[in-house]
């Protein structure tokens, strides 16, 4: 790869691609009644995947994009736990019957910070509203330095059976610049107590492109991470946007690295897992050839949602908490993100949605589109609409061909190997809402 290449697309802003049409795209013309309407008009024949965000943590660290807070005071926390068992309460009122769950995500901010028994409340609120599948995937996100025997040990009894650790990075100076200082045995010790509890699916998260990391320094944590045997990673480019996140502006930009290192680090990440037995699965996750996700990456079943890669399958996925996304059959629906708002409009027995989006059958066929590329990357698009619909976008995507990072045979697109670091570019030809405002999105890698 040329470094004349990286330099010109490494830096474009493009979206991640989590869904389609993106979040910005949300509006607030789109409310609670849709919302209504839409949970009303569900098929309940079929099982969905639920998510449950904690929007708190003991400490924001500087790179954080999520919606978040800290939370000092468990008051503060039980009061959120109380709002979010009320809205399951509230969105099932609207069902025909009960959820039938396939899947359930708990994401934050540090969900674990319910505790144990916050955790057994929401579940059993949850439990009255729903049936779960036999064998459902049970997962939830942990910060390793809040990982002891008591929740390990608590998680596993309400059935969580994978876990994911935000590990980032394990050198030291690194992790003082992002205010994450966790040392290897933090996370080691976190692995061990949960692995101790039976819950033996554990994922781990990391970043680069973080301030002071280096090619050396990314494949050293990368070999601690090896020897911690993962059976999943998921390696994340940091995206620094200052206007949005107050906490980044603590993230000295001076130590970022530029485009070409940044490409640098992806490559030696996936050098170092596929060079020890790892899958490489989609952009940036790489699993065990035995994990369900590299299974479904070789069987073309591979999918992407708000939560990224994934083997769900389901259409539908519920999320309840403040700022959390459904996908329904009809849009996408976002709850408001003020946590204080969410649990006024809990409390008075409103939804909390206050903007989404309708989908079209245009923007379902894109949609399908840019999902296939980001998974498969490849794409028939005579599959997804007639013959020469897509011809505009396929005028957009010369350049990249002629940079040989995909190709073009008739209505095949094919990202190559040197071009799947940029496989969002090839996506976003297809996202017709690409030109507004990219200032909003992250680098492409």
């Amino acid at each position: 790869m040329s470094n004349d290449l990286v330099r010109r697309y490494g830096s474009l802003p493009v979206p991640r691609y989590t869904s389609y049409p993106t979040a910005a795209e949300f509006s607030p013309e789109v409310g609670a009644s849709d919302h209504e309407g839409w949970l009303r008009r569900l098929d309940l024949g079929e099982s969905v995947s639920v998510y449950l965000h904690v929007p708190y943590c003991r400490q924001l660290c500087h790179y954080c994009g999520c919606h978040t807070k800290v939370a000092r005071r468990d008051e503060v926390v039980q009061r959120y736990r109380e709002s979010l068992e009320a809205e399951i309460a509230l969105a099932s009122r609207h069902l025909q019957g009960r959820l039938r769950v396939a899947r359930l995500h708990w994401g934050g901010g540090t969900p674990s910070i319910l505790g144990p028994d916050g955790l057994v409340s929401v579940m059993d609120v949850l439990s009255r509203h729903a049936v779960f599948e036999d064998g459902f995937e049970h997962a939830i996100e942990l910060d390793p330095r809040y990982v002891d025997e008591t929740l390990a040990q608590g998680l596993a009894a309400i059935g969580v059976n994978r876990a994911s650790l935000g590990v980032q990075d394990l050198d030291a100076q690194v992790q003082f610049a992002i205010g994450r200082v966790q040392p290897l045995e933090t996370v080691e010790k976190a692995a061990g107590l949960l692995r101790a509890a039976g819950i033996e699916r554990l994922n781990f998260d990391l970043m680069y492109g973080l301030p002071h990391q280096t090619v050396a320094s990314v494949r050293a944590t990368c070999a601690k991470v090896l020897a911690l045997r993962p059976e999943r990673i998921a390696c994340y480019g940091y995206a620094h946007m200052p206007r949005r996140k107050a906490q980044q502006r603590l993230i000295d930009e001076a130590a970022l690295p530029g485009a070409e290192e940044r490409f640098l680090q992806s490559q030696a990440v996936a050098e170092e897992f596929t060079g020890n037995g790892y899958v490489a699965i989609g952009l940036d996750h790489f699993g065990r050839p035995d994990d369900p996700l590299a299974a479904a990456s070789r069987s073309g079943q591979l999918h992407r949602n708000f939560q990224g890669y994934t083997d769900d399958d389901r259409p539908v996925l519920i999320g309840f908490g403040a700022s959390a996304i459904s996908q329904l059959p009809e849009g996408y629906i976002q709850n408001v993100a003020d946590i204080g708002t969410y649990m006024r409009s809990i409390a008075e027995g409103r939804l909390a949605s206050v903007r989404g989006y309708r989908l079209t059958s245009d923007d379902r066929a894109r949609g399908s589109i840019i999902e296939t590329l980001m998974c498969n990357f490849r794409v028939d698009l005579s599959t997804h609409a007639d013959r020469g619909a897509y011809t505009n976008e396929l005028a957009l995507l010369r350049p990249l061909a002629e940079d040989g990072l995909i190709t073009l045979e008739d209505e095949t697109v094919a990202v190559t190997e040197a071009g799947r670091p940029f496989v969002r570019l090839a996506a976003s030809a297809f996202d017709r809402f690409r030109a507004a405002d990219v200032a909003r999105f992250s680098p492409a890698v």
